[in-house]
């Protein structure tokens, strides 16, 4: 396959999705069998919601909802050209290990090792097995081509020529030695923050609830801690909260908060609390589900420095008017092809091993 043939492929596994979730067939397959796909698909979303309660079919829908949008021949071939794609690159097998913390959380190195034309090798996170495999078969459906570039492993990782693998930082020390001897890119954890300045408008903080509270705010791209001027009013930061009331519905995350807050009630730290999000004010980044972590700034250019300083704990800055790279509010779970995990470029990696 060449470089369209695999964007093609692509886009055709996106305009599925696009059908699937309108539960119609607008779009110009060709595959003879897309209503039975459709079938088996939403069966499998459904054995994915009862295997893992934190894959609520709100979420699924959202993450499926992301990929159909990002899968159009136009954003394919946009993502692409920035790069030079030799017609005579060699395929290599690329070992993926994904996280499962976010439905289809590995997809994009999926589609990236693919795109480049090399073979992927995935081994999947126990929490997230199902859909990734089946839109593998969706995609071998458009293009039997890939048939013989695509194989899920549960057992020992053999015969591969380099490694994406994304974990704790705990894992991440245990990769980079495994790993060590082959091309390899190494995530660790990672979280985005928000700088607010106490102008933002009612609008803009419930967009920034998406960026904290969307999958339950357990991806690197969940807002984990806040950034305040020093006499910050949270009053307005809460009342903009309260469309997420109803997360205390879903049973795991009431049983985090229940949790989390008890325990800083007994440890006799101070917290801010409106029933379902807990504030605490914290110099670490990484906060649990159900909280927000919080510090104070002086001035902004003084937080801009430290921000520098921690790059390699963030993934993303929510913010408007702070930094050339920040991600608008409401932004954060809605990146680019081109917005890779951890700020290293997977194509020009795969392109050079």
């Amino acid at each position: 396959m060449d470089l369209n043939q695999r964007i093609t492929a692509f886009s055709k596994l996106g305009l599925f999705l696009n059908d699937f979730l309108s539960n119609t067939t607008k779009s110009d397959m060709t595959l003879a069998d897309t209503q039975t796909l459709q079938i088996e698909f939403a069966e499998v979303l459904k054995t994915a919601t009862r295997e893992n309660a934190w894959f609520t079919p709100e979420h699924l829908q959202m993450a499926l909802s992301s990929w159909s949008e990002s899968l159009t021949e136009t954003s394919l071939k946009n993502w692409t050209s920035a790069y030079n794609f030799d017609t005579n690159l060699e395929s290599k097998r690329v070992a993926v290990i994904m996280a499962g913390n976010l439905p289809l959380v590995g997809f994009h190195d999926f589609l990236s090792v693919l795109i480049s034309g090399h073979s992927v090798l995935a081994k999947l996170s126990s929490d997230d097995k199902l859909i990734l495999p089946y839109l593998a078969k969706v995609l071998i459906a458009i293009e039997p081509l890939f048939e013989n570039k695509i194989e899920f492993t549960e057992g020992k990782l053999a015969a591969f020529d380099a490694v994406i693998a994304t974990g704790s930082n705990n894992t991440a020390r245990y990769f980079e030695y495994y790993f060590k001897t082959k091309p390899h890119i190494i995530r660790k954890n990672r979280n985005a923050v928000a700088v607010l300045t106490g102008n933002e408008s009612t609008e803009e903080l419930e967009l920034l609830g998406d960026d904290i509270f969307r999958y339950f705010g357990m991806g690197c791209r969940s807002v984990s801690k806040l950034f305040v001027p020093q006499d910050y009013n949270f009053d307005f930061f809460y009342k903009a909260m309260f469309n997420y009331k109803d997360l205390l519905n879903h049973h795991k995350y009431a049983n985090n908060y229940d949790y989390n807050k008890a325990v800083y009630l007994m440890s006799l730290f101070p917290i801010l609390d409106n029933g379902f999000l807990v504030l605490k004010e914290e110099e670490n980044f990484s906060s649990p589900i159900s909280v927000v972590f919080y510090e104070r700034y002086d001035n902004l250019e003084t937080l801009k420095t430290y921000l520098d300083e921690k790059t390699d704990q963030i993934q993303c800055i929510v913010a408007s008017g702070f930094d050339q790279k920040e991600v608008g509010f409401g932004q954060a779970q809605k990146p680019n092809l081109s917005d890779y995990a951890d700020g290293v470029d997977t194509i020009a990696f795969l392109l050079k091993i």
